[in-house]
């Protein structure tokens, strides 16, 4: 018995054993490099040499004005798109579920922006929100019957600017929740529902007892992602305003970390690596905390 039982664990790990080396030699490896190249003080690419080992790129970084403009943004971003886009996207969510006819058809038309290149969108917001010499925009059309504007959205002050951004990425965002929020309330027993109306329960109380509760994991589930993918924005950006997001001040960090690579500033991957650390050690912090609140109010 025990030959045989080594036989299949012989057997299970070899199945693994593709996955395991193409995480290792693609994701577990790159992180030990960048860990590495983050500690190593004027590293050349291509030498192949620095000046010594220390602190001095964490400290650089932290002190440097355009990865703290860039940091502010990204915690901005975060802030107000996560939780905004989970409401609206429940609401949107729960108003879909409760539509029998054309419903396949909201749907469909909800889930088309995730399915549209993330550039064509950003060209299209700027084309909504840019003021140029031949017109305003639509917005500040819209801004201009209420007698408000014209604003600049796009090259404007930094709270419009700012204000494009976390529209552009909610909408960009909305079709994935809504997707996984409108799977999950169809998949929540019925017979909760019926015996809820027997009681005569209210139509909030039910949402609030039965709904969340029931659909707490997906929701969980969403705001660890969306908290991951808010961080790591930088395409939603360059969409809309160029790649020139330092001179914008509309930069991320992970736009920060290409620059230090690629950019105007670039060929710093000592630093690049120190920026992307302190983003994983950002992004691992958030997200062990939302697993410590879980452990409460998610029900599985």
């Amino acid at each position: 018995m025990a030959g045989k039982k080594d036989t299949n664990n012989l057997k299970g790990w070899l199945y693994l054993l593709p996955a395991i080396l193409f995480l290792g030699f693609f994701m577990v490896y790159p992180l030990i490099d960048v860990f590495i190249y983050s500690f190593e003080e004027g590293y050349n690419s291509a030498s192949q040499t620095s000046f010594g080992v220390g602190l001095y790129n964490y400290s650089y970084v932290l002190h440097d004005p355009y990865f703290l403009q860039a940091l502010k943004n990204t915690f901005i971003l975060v802030i107000i798109t996560v939780p905004l886009s989970t409401v609206i996207a429940l609401l949107i969510s729960v108003g879909l579920n409760s539509i029998t006819p054309l419903k396949k058809l909201y749907q469909t038309v909800y889930f088309l922006p995730y399915v549209t290149n993330t550039l064509a969108v950003g060209l299209v917001f700027m084309i909504l929100f840019k003021k140029t010499a031949y017109t305003d925009g639509l917005a500040n059309l819209i801004l201009a019957w209420f007698g408000k504007g014209p604003i600049d959205f796009i090259d404007g002050p930094y709270w419009a600017k700012m204000f494009v951004l976390c529209f552009y990425t909610i909408w960009v965002v909305m079709p994935f929740k809504v997707l996984i929020l409108t799977s999950a309330l169809a998949s929540v027993n019925q017979d909760y529902y019926n015996a809820a109306k027997v009681d005569g329960t209210s139509a909030f109380r039910t949402f609030r007892k039965i709904t969340l509760p029931m659909i707490s994991p997906m929701i969980f589930y969403l705001v660890i992602t969306g908290f991951i993918g808010a961080f790591k924005a930088y395409s939603d950006a360059v969409a809309l305003f160029t790649t020139n997001l330092n001179a914008a001040e509309m930069n991320t960090i992970v736009g920060y970390v290409y620059d230090m690579l690629y950019g105007d500033s670039g060929g710093y991957p000592s630093y690049a690596s120190a920026a992307a650390i302190i983003l994983f050690a950002v992004v691992f912090t958030i997200t062990l905390i939302n697993l410590s609140i879980s452990r409460k109010n998610v029900h599985y």
